[in-house]
């Protein structure tokens, strides 16, 4: 990789190496589509259609994001390991959650929301992480709240689904 740095809109990355610079484009592009189909999806109703078609868009995106995540955590691993940590646990959660789902385990509909909620957090908090010191406002905060706030949105936001989802509280049918 070569040394040196590059700066698009306003953002700092740790290379010039048109390579480097090229997973990282991929990466941006594939994150902001799993945020995007992410919220989709758990905004829309559960039903066959939208929720369950942004899902299958979400997980493949995030497949793609902790790819290129780990490749480029490999080329900086001192510096980024622990992205490469965040990303395996949220496409870990988010494949738990996908295959409870497909597979209809007992309490399913509970490890689905929370394997794919977890993994959204998860995938927002490595995001921070990495990016909140170049934000603006973020990088006014201590790099302990890159951590704490998407996680303290997040983490009550999957309680309350797993308590009050009608899918949650619904016999379960054989």
């Amino acid at each position: 990789m070569t040394e040196g740095i590059t700066s698009v809109a306003g953002i700092e990355i740790p290379s010039t190496d048109p390579i480097f610079l090229g997973a990282v484009g991929v990466h941006v592009l594939l994150g902001l589509a799993c945020t995007v189909a992410g919220a989709i999806a758990m905004l829309s109703q559960k039903r066959p259609g939208r929720h369950p078609r942004y899902g299958t868009i979400y997980f493949w995106c995030l497949a793609g994001v902790f790819l290129t995540s780990s490749s480029l955590a490999a080329v900086r691993w001192a510096e980024d390991y622990h992205l490469f940590i965040l990303g395996a646990l949220a496409f870990a959660a988010a494949r738990l959650g996908r295959r409870a789902r497909r597979k209809r385990w007992r309490y399913w509909v509970r490890l689905h929301i929370a394997g794919m909620g977890a993994s959204y957090v998860l995938l927002l908090i490595a995001f921070y992480v990495d990016n909140g010191k170049q934000l603006p406002i973020w990088k006014d905060l201590p790099h302990f709240t890159y951590w704490l706030v998407p996680a303290a949105i997040g983490v009550p936001l999957i309680i309350r689904a797993l308590l009050w989802h009608s899918l949650v509280n619904r016999p379960r049918v054989p």
